[in-house]
């Protein structure tokens, strides 16, 4: 892994420790939500709403929480957001445990609709919560290291991350799984409250200063309004917006297929879905570790350009993949593009904005970069049950696989001309 920054280690040391429990947390509800939701239903569409409830708060929380980032301390904001979501997932796990045991998940609608109702309304709160702390940490880590230090601490971050939400969250959440069904919703609780008390200890002034001309009195709509502007007027930052958008979009939709090819297809169990996210994950983590060296030989251009239509055989190999063994290998190839291209742009974005302004263009950017996240999970519970009218359950579960390797080529290509000249 990356070295930290050189410059503000203590602060940056124990924001990225917050960062990484933070997302081990996420990593654990990975495969808790998912594999929770197989258990009440077989239908790929009912299986796909129950997370995309997580996703849902980026459409129509995004705006509102990107001014919250401009208007409070951001680290206290970070701190209350990892609380809210401490005490939601541990409603969730006290909420499964009047349930046991679970009947047999049906096959057409829902077994357990009090409890699945529970759980979406759980999971929209958390997303609000999520959605804040995001926008909130990404606006408040320029005032940690200093701006010719970004790329190597968002690469650092990254990797951190990735250990946590897409190796070490997942393969817990899976063995905890196994081991009792509410105990992912109750270590996650916990894991979000200790976050949230390491936050607490970052010191320094965590308050975006307002620009001289900005109107004290100034309304929501006209605040927001200054980040969109300036959003749609950068046609780098809106290139960028538009292609992680989208790619988001094709990316979940593969990956909430990935649950029931791996257990209906491939004949696996929840220990190996978790250890195909864990290698995955390997591959965050190299990403991380890399990206920094790559910029060093390649542009930002360059790199960008590539990382973005890379995906897309991956995806085909899961859809072929004759084991877990391949899907892992396309998994570990998928999160290390992944995890650089997101390096590339974070680190753009926020060297480019103005510090006073930060979290509404983070919210404006991320409303179609996040919120195009849930529209691909359902998207993908939609062709799964479209395609099973024409083929059988094997081949259908393996369409969106192919459906967002195309997509990720048509997006490659669309913005190839835009991304080759836009860092410049």
């Amino acid at each position: 892994m990356t070295d930290a920054p050189a410059h503000h280690k203590p602060a940056f040391r124990r924001f990225a420790a917050a960062v990484g429990l933070a997302n081990l947390a996420d990593g654990i509800a990975v495969v808790a939500w998912a594999w929770t939701a197989s258990l009440l239903t077989r239908d790929p569409l009912w299986i796909a709403i129950l997370p995309a409830t997580l996703r849902l708060p980026w459409i129509f929380f995004a705006l509102p929480s990107g001014i919250l980032a401009d208007r409070v301390d951001r680290r206290r904001l970070i701190m209350l957001c990892d609380l809210v979501r401490a005490l939601a997932y541990c409603t969730a796990g006290v909420a499964l445990l009047v349930n046991l045991p679970l009947g047999a998940p049906s096959v057409m609608g829902v077994q357990n609709a009090t409890l699945y109702g529970t759980l979406l309304g759980l999971g929209v709160m958390i997303g609000c919560a999520e959605v804040a702390r995001d926008n909130a940490a990404q606006s408040m880590l320029p005032a940690i290291v200093p701006g010719q230090e970004l790329e190597r601490a968002n690469g650092f971050l990254g990797s951190i991350e990735t250990v946590g939400n897409e190796m070490a969250g997942p393969a817990l959440g899976a063995f905890l799984i196994a081991l009792f069904l509410p105990a992912p919703f109750l270590i996650i609780a916990v894991a979000l409250l200790l976050a949230a008390l390491l936050t607490t200890t970052i010191t320094g002034q965590f308050k975006a200063e307002p620009a001289v001309d900005t109107d004290a009195s100034q309304g929501w709509v006209s605040a927001w309004g200054e980040g969109f502007r300036f959003v749609i007027g950068h046609p780098m930052l809106r290139t960028l917006a538009l292609v992680t958008g989208f790619w988001n979009f094709f990316a979940e939709m593969a990956l909430i297929a990935l649950v029931l090819h791996v257990q209906e297809n491939l004949g696996a169990g929840a220990t190996t879905y978790g250890l195909i996210l864990a290698v995955g994950a390997v591959g965050g983590v190299v990403g991380g570790i890399v990206v920094t060296p790559l910029l060093r030989r390649l542009s930002s251009a360059k790199l960008a350009q590539w990382m973005t239509v890379a995906s897309a055989p991956t995806f085909v190999m899961i859809a072929l993949a004759p084991g877990p063994m391949t899907v892992a290998a396309a998994m570990f190839v998928f999160y290390l593009t992944g995890i650089v291209w997101n390096t590339i742009s974070i680190s753009y974005r926020q060297r480019i904005v103005p510090d006073d302004i930060r979290g509404r263009v983070n919210s404006v950017y991320r409303l179609f970069a996040w919120g195009m996240m849930p529209l691909g999970l359902v998207a993908s519970g939609v062709i799964v049950n479209g395609a099973g009218a024409i083929w059988s359950r094997e081949t259908a579960l393996t369409v969106p696989f192919f459906v967002a390797a195309g997509g990720v080529v048509v997006l490659a290509a669309l913005a190839w001309r835009r991304l080759g000249r836009g860092f410049d």
